[in-house]
């Protein structure tokens, strides 16, 4: 029995860290250089994944070093794994405030401004909301329509240059809209605002995307990875990305579910209703790695809205 308690967050940390190949050792000295002792740390980790482990031996090494690899230790993540412990090795310091439209408590249903929105599934870590009905049959059809004649195929950011390049990681067609170049897309970005409590400023224009049969957009992050050396030009435009909602504008016949690899979560493709994540830091801790399905049947497509920190202009 731990002499000190494991919580349902360190108990995720440990299974995570596992899981991406991190040797018994290599926890051991990230949880000591958050505060823990060595026998705490060993009880913890033999209740967490039922081994034995060794007393002393590999991983018992002197020292308040900051992690197996000098990057864990000290990193606070807004929750404690016990009260000797004053943060945990799992996350680095949130950076940024991001939107969140289940705050203070869990409900059914949302007001965006002219309707009613129902919360179909709600996720903390990361931060997922999975609503119904955002969006009408008529509206969705609508910006189909608008968008249809001036798709072509997807790009994505590269943030080594903060340019737009064409990857074949992304292979639909799309294009974008200017904040409130239609009365449709005024409407639209001023339910999301309301919906999600963020400035339409502080929202890019809706991308709309078409996946044929077999197209899809593999596993990837939406904020700019700030190592790059294009990203503080992307920056300049705004601030840092904090959040996306991608809205399905029709139902594929198969297929075609966003993904989020980090938490085995797929949400389906089904028009009307919509997908929320954010982030507050840019990091893969935030675990909000998600993707396109390929669609196997039909077609499917989405407009997308990303959020920034300020004001994009």
């Amino acid at each position: 029995m731990s002499s000190q308690p494991v919580t349902p967050d360190l108990r995720e940390w440990i299974v995570e860290q596992v899981a991406a190949g991190q040797p018994h050792a290599a926890l051991l000295q990230s949880m000591r250089a958050s505060g823990w002792n060595d026998a705490s740390a060993r009880d913890a980790l033999q209740t967490v994944l039922g081994v034995t482990l060794p007393a002393g031996g590999a991983g018992a090494a002197s020292g308040s070093g900051n992690g197996a690899d000098g990057a864990d230790g000290g990193i606070s993540t807004g929750g404690t794994a016990s009260t000797a412990r004053t943060s945990s090795p799992a996350q680095p310091t949130a950076v940024n405030v991001v939107p969140d439209p289940l705050e203070g408590g869990s409900r059914s249903q949302l007001w965006a401004g002219d309707r009613h929105v129902s919360v179909l599934a709600a996720m903390q870590r990361p931060r997922v909301v999975v609503f119904g009905g955002l969006l009408s049959d008529a509206e969705c059809d609508e910006m189909i329509e608008l968008a249809r004649t001036r798709l072509a195929r997807s790009e994505t950011v590269q943030t080594g240059t903060g340019s737009s390049e064409v990857n074949e990681a992304r292979t639909s067609d799309g294009m974008f809209f200017d904040r409130a170049e239609f009365e449709l897309c005024a409407r639209i970005e001023a339910r999301m605002a309301a919906l999600l409590r963020w400035p339409v400023e502080n929202g890019e224009g809706l991308q709309v995307l078409r996946y044929r049969a077999g197209a899809e957009y593999k596993p990837h992050y939406d904020y700019f990875d700030p190592a790059q050396p294009g990203t503080p030009l992307l920056l300049s435009r705004g601030g840092q990305r904090v959040a996306s909602l991608v809205c399905y504008l029709n139902t594929p016949e198969q297929g075609g579910a966003t993904v989020f690899p980090d938490v085995a979560l797929e949400v389906a493709a089904i028009k009307g209703n919509a997908v929320f994540f954010s982030y507050d830091r840019p990091d893969p801790a935030t675990r909000s790695l998600h993707g396109g399905a390929p669609v196997e049947a039909g077609e499917k497509w989405v407009a997308t809205k990303w959020l920034r920190e300020g004001r994009f202009d």
